[in-house]
């Protein structure tokens, strides 16, 4: 199942990058979608949201104002859980993912991967 990292940037110092880059590192099959196109240690940043693959975990690195291109994509496909890494708390959208059933952290996918908690 995928791990996708939704707000991905080919730009080594933002934390999408970062976050790609770890997991990839520990295993974990990474899907970055992003606006520019590039690519992380290899994997090409994808810019359209997969709507047919199966999504285990989404990296939220987009605002609340962004993410709103999203949401419908996101409901009609749900992943097992969505993690928004501090900058992206939503708590209306929060609420309707709880509702379809998604897990929903608020956390940084750096530290759960480093603390052995992703």
């Amino acid at each position: 199942m995928l791990h996708l990292v939704l707000g991905a940037s080919p730009k080594e110092r933002r934390y999408s990058y970062k976050a790609t880059e770890i997991l990839s590192e520990n295993g974990y099959s990474v899907y970055p979608v992003g606006i520019r196109k590039g690519e992380i240690l290899g994997i090409d940043i994808h810019q359209e949201y997969p709507t047919d693959k199966s999504i285990h975990t989404i990296a939220m690195y987009l605002s609340a104002e962004n993410q709103e291109k999203y949401k419908d994509l996101i409901i009609s496909n749900p992943p097992k859980r969505i993690i928004f890494n501090p900058g992206t708390y939503n708590p209306p959208f929060q609420k309707d993912l709880a509702n379809k059933g998604v897990e929903v952290v608020n956390d940084c996918v750096l530290l759960m991967v480093q603390g052995q908690r992703y």
